[in-house]
C-alpha cells in the first residue's frame, strides 16, 4: 500500500479521534470548570464567550499523536520505502517537540483556570521553556547528522554555518508564538493550520518524505476534527495547550522538509499575526499611546472593523491556501 493510502488513513483516524473525543472531553472540562476567562481589553462581544471550556487542544493532540504513531510505523512495516535515520528523527523528534510545546501550553492554561484569571506562566518562564524545547529538537537533529545547510528553492543548498542553528532556534520560538497569536477567534487557528498542514503533506509527498507526509496528514485531520467543535460559535477553545502544540508541529513540518524558508509563504498568516503585534507595541511605545491597528493581533483589527468571525476565518484560510500553493510550486519546480 502506498504512503498516499496511509496519509488518508492517518487523516481519517486523527479526525475521528479528535471529533469523537469532544463528546466526553467538553462535558469533562465543563465539570472541572476549566472555562476561559475573557480579557476585559478585548472586543466587548467576546464577553459572551466567558466560561467556554478551554484546553480543548488535548483533543487533537490525542488524535494527531495516535494517528501518527500508528500509521507511520505501519506504513514502513507493510513495505514502505525505508527512510534515513535523520528523516526518522525529523518525524518523531518533531512530534516530540510539538508535545513539549503543548506541555508548556498546558501548564499555562492550568495556572490560568485554577487562578481564574487570564494569565498563566509569565513571559520569561514561557520563553525560557520554549527555547529549551526548541534547542532540544535542534540538538537531536544535529546528533542525527543534520548539517547547517538549508535548501532554498530556485537557489540550491546553502550552508550557513553556526548562524543557521541560531536563526533556526529563533525561528522556531518566534513561529511558535506566531501560531499562538493566531488563536483568538472561533475556528481561526484550526482553519489556517489545516491548510498549512495540507500543503506540507503535498510538499513532503512530492519529495518522497513518506513519514513526514503522514504526520502532516494526521495534523490536517486533527485540525478538521477540532473544527467540528471549534467552528463559530465555538463549544470549546484549544487554549495555549493546543496552539503551542500546533506551533511546534508547524515548525517540525517545515524543518522536516529541510526547507524552513517555506514558512514564509505557507505561514504568511502566522507571520502577519506576529508582525501586527510587534508593530503595534513598537509604534505604541514610540508615539506614547498611538496605534496602527484598532487592536492586535490583526484578526481583531478586522473584527473591530466589522468583519464577522466566519468571514475572517474564510479569508485567512484562503490566504493560507494561496501561500501553501506557492510553497508547493517552489518544491515542485524549484528543488
Amino acid at each position: 500500500m502506498t504512503f498516499g493510502f496511509w496519509c488518508l488513513v492517518a487523516a481519517v483516524l486523527a479526525f475521528a479521534i479528535t471529533a469523537v473525543s469532544g463528546k466526553w472531553m467538553i462535558p469533562f472540562l465543563h465539570r472541572l470548570k476549566f472555562g476561559q476567562t475573557i480579557r476585559e481589553v478585548g472586543p466587548k462581544w467576546h464577553q459572551k464567550k466567558q466560561g467556554t471550556p478551554t484546553m480543548g487542544g488535548i483533543m487533537f493532540i490525542l488524535g494527531i499523536t495516535v494517528a501518527a504513531l500508528v500509521c507511520v510505523p505501519l506504513y514502513f512495516a507493510t513495505g514502505g520505502t525505508q527512510e534515513t535515520h535523520l528523516q526518522t528523527v525529523r518525524v518523531y523528534g518533531g512530534l516530540l517537540m510539538a508535545l513539549g510545546f503543548g506541555l508548556i501550553g498546558f501548564m499555562d492554561d492550568y495556572i490560568s483556570v485554577v487562578k481564574k484569571r487570564n494569565m498563566g506562566l509569565n513571559e520569561r518562564q514561557k520563553m525560557v521553556m520554549q527555547f529549551l524545547v526548541a534547542g532540544a529538537y535542534l540538538l537531536s537533529l544535529y546528533v542525527a547528522g543534520d548539517t547547517s545547510a538549508m535548501v532554498i528553492p530556485f537557489v540550491g543548498t546553502v550552508d550557513w554555518g553556526i548562524v543557521y542553528w541560531i536563526i533556526a532556534l529563533l525561528a522556531i520560538v518566534g513561529m511558535n508564538n506566531a501560531v499562538n497569536f493566531t488563536d483568538g477567534i472561533d475556528g481561526l487557528n484550526s482553519t489556517v493550520t489545516f491548510f498549512f498542514c495540507l500543503f506540507m503533506m503535498l510538499c513532503a509527498g512530492a519529495l518522497s518524505l513518506s513519514g513526514l507526509s503522514i504526520l502532516a496528514a494526521a495534523a490536517a485531520g486533527g485540525c478538521l476534527g477540532f473544527l467540528v467543535w471549534n467552528f463559530n460559535p465555538a463549544k470549546v477553545f484549544m487554549g495555549d495547550t493546543g496552539s503551542l502544540f500546533l506551533g511546534g508541529l508547524v515548525c517540525a513540518l517545515a524543518f522536516g522538509l529541510d526547507m524552513p524558508i517555506l514558512l514564509l509563504p505557507a505561514g504568511i498568516i502566522y507571520l502577519c499575526e506576529l508582525g501586527s503585534v510587534v508593530l503595534q507595541v513598537t509604534y505604541f511605545k514610540l508615539t506614547r499611546g498611538k496605534r496602527i491597528f484598532k487592536m492586535a493581533p490583526i484578526h481583531h483589527h478586522f473584527e473591530m472593523s466589522g468583519w464577522n468571525e466566519v468571514k475572517i476565518c474564510a479569508v485567512f484560510g484562503f490566504v493560507t491556501l494561496i501561500g501553501g500553493a506557492i510553497a508547493l510550486a517552489c518544491v515542485l519546480f524549484g528543488v
